[in-house]
């Protein structure tokens, strides 16, 4: 490969992602192409050997023209938790649906797409059911596609872990809806590792794999688990599913992006763990990292929710 396509390049499992090619590749890999609205938002990456940020927008398919002009191959990473439905068909729908016509215009077959444990068609929410739709455009095409479906997604910077981390620095206890959600997080280099596999690899084409970590946890767990490594870990009060509801629509309407949404909650509802029924990381040579392994290098005291301890420190 030459050149590689990275959308939601910027982003956290992105910037994982290109780290692990540089790290694989070193000088002599492939030119990678992070396009971005703002190139502030790629700083994280722009100073790595090999990438280059471009400013545009990928929901513009002259703009998809250009980017994929002599690609090798696409890593499709855009996607969103909260929103319209609009929103939703337009990210996770739409968006492939643009992409996949671009690449047959461009002559570009390669394409790996990270999608999310749980999808179908008659999934409850939202965000599910978008992401299955997505998938259906993409089998549709005439591309060597590979499918990724991940569980929630942890490692330094994720906005899971270190949410409730802060959240449990500030407040004396944690009311907590879908709190028997059950998951099975996957860290984000490990999911980094097989899409570079999957880069890779070219049998790997027209397969799906689960991405999971080795650990089944409760909400509440992970709640716990974060509020402990933090050094605040507080009591979690669990909601019970109408005053769930009523704290997702508050969170809803409070500015800026929510902490959770009705749809979420929705999506809870269906557990994030592997069904077995497809390859998981095993089958890309990939040794899960356990969340208790890698969790106190970002969570614990004087790691990434430090940035707390001169505030808490004013107050006490």
């Amino acid at each position: 490969m030459q050149r590689v396509l990275i959308l939601g390049g910027s982003g956290f499992v992105g910037r994982a992602l290109c780290e692990r090619l540089v790290q694989d590749y070193g000088s002599g890999g492939p030119r990678l192409v992070v396009p971005t609205r703002r190139r502030s938002h790629a700083q994280a990456v722009q100073l790595l050997p090999l990438v280059d940020v471009v400013e545009a927008n990928v929901h513009d398919d002259a703009a998809l023209d250009q980017l994929l002009a002599g690609c090798d191959a696409v890593v499709n990473l855009v996607a969103i938790l909260h929103g319209s439905e609009a929103a939703f068909e337009a990210t996770h729908v739409q968006l492939p649906q643009r992409l996949a016509a671009a690449c047959v215009r461009q002559g570009v077959r390669r394409l790996v797409h990270v999608s999310a444990l749980g999808v179908s068609a008659d999934a409850p929410s939202r965000y599910l059911r978008s992401k299955a739709r997505g998938e259906a455009v993409l089998k549709a095409a005439p591309l060597d596609l590979t499918l990724l479906r991940p569980s929630v997604i942890f490692g330094a910077q994720d906005r899971f872990l270190n949410l409730f981390a802060q959240l449990q620095a500030l407040a004396p206890v944690v009311p907590l809806a879908g709190a028997s959600a059950r998951f099975q997080p996957v860290w984000v280099d490990d999911v980094a590792e097989a899409i570079a596999h999957c880069l890779a690899n070219p049998a790997t084409a027209g397969q799906t794999y689960e991405c999971a970590g080795p650990d089944v946890l409760t909400l509440a767990d992970l709640v716990r688990l974060a509020g402990r490594l933090s050094g605040h870990e507080r009591p979690i009060v669990p909601l019970p599913g109408p005053l769930a509801q009523v704290q997702a629509m508050m969170m809803e309407l409070a500015p800026g992006e929510p902490l959770m949404s009705r749809d979420n909650l929705a999506s809870m509802t269906v557990p994030n763990v592997a069904t077995g029924l497809l390859p998981g990381l095993a089958a890309l040579g990939i040794t899960p990292a356990a969340l208790a392994a890698i969790g106190p290098s970002y969570l614990a005291p004087h790691q990434a929710c430090a940035r707390l301890d001169a505030w808490r420190a004013l107050h006490r």
